[in-house]
């Protein structure tokens, strides 16, 4: 494998991870309405915090921004470089998305990223946990609950449709990633205090900022 070849690899990963690392929510917020989302409501960076912050349009914007950005690296990666390096470049924009270069460090959960990595490496894997997660939304209508039962179908699924050895082996660190960053929330739905997600919640921006990550994708 020549030398300008992993060079090339290694300039997708690192645009990958920059262009995850950009914090849709905050921008959209700041951009289009003058509010800065980590502020308000949750605090968080992720869709359902622009949706109750800053509505339905909003959230929507946030929600297609974060899964391009994962969809986009890992498609063209797929099409251009063995199953190994087409992971690893795939995950980047996640990586970014978890921990911001440009919020110091911090970040969302990575399943709106997460989400369009699978769909832009391995669409039927990303089908399954697609329903799956909008299977509890709708009946749960707990986020956190749906995207850690995503998470873990992902994983099973990954080996179910017998994708390439790489992306299996990775599909296990991932998708535990994605579940470990949800304990706090795991923890409030054992209590009974997590948030249920609807639709027609919505925090004013001068409202007061809460402590729950519920929001947090």
């Amino acid at each position: 494998m020549s030398g300008g070849y992993i060079a090339a690899a290694a300039v997708l990963a690192l645009a990958g991870y920059l262009l995850g690392a950009v914090p849709f929510a905050v921008v959209v917020g700041k951009g289009l309405y003058g509010v800065d989302v980590r502020q308000h409501g949750s605090g968080n960076v992720g869709t359902t915090n622009a949706l109750r912050v800053l509505g339905v349009k909003a959230g929507a914007i946030v929600l297609v921004c974060d899964v391009l950005k994962g969809f986009a690296p890992a498609f063209v990666a797929g099409h251009l470089f063995p199953a190994w390096l087409a992971i690893i470049i795939g995950v980047m924009p996640v990586v970014g998305h978890m921990k911001s270069v440009f919020l110091r460090g911090g970040g969302g959960k990575g399943v709106a990223t997460g989400a369009g990595m699978v769909l832009g490496l391995m669409w039927q894997v990303f089908l399954v946990a697609l329903a799956v997660w909008l299977l509890l939304l709708l009946t749960v209508r707990i986020m956190s609950v749906a995207s850690v039962a995503a998470a873990a179908t992902f994983i099973a699924a990954v080996w179910l449709f017998d994708q390439p050895l790489a992306y299996r082996v990775v599909a296990v660190p991932v998708g535990l990633a994605v579940i470990w960053a949800h304990r706090a929330n795991l923890r409030r739905v054992l209590q009974g205090t997590e948030p249920r997600f609807s639709l027609s919640r919505r925090s004013p921006p001068g409202g007061p900022r809460h402590d729950g990550q519920e929001g947090r994708v």
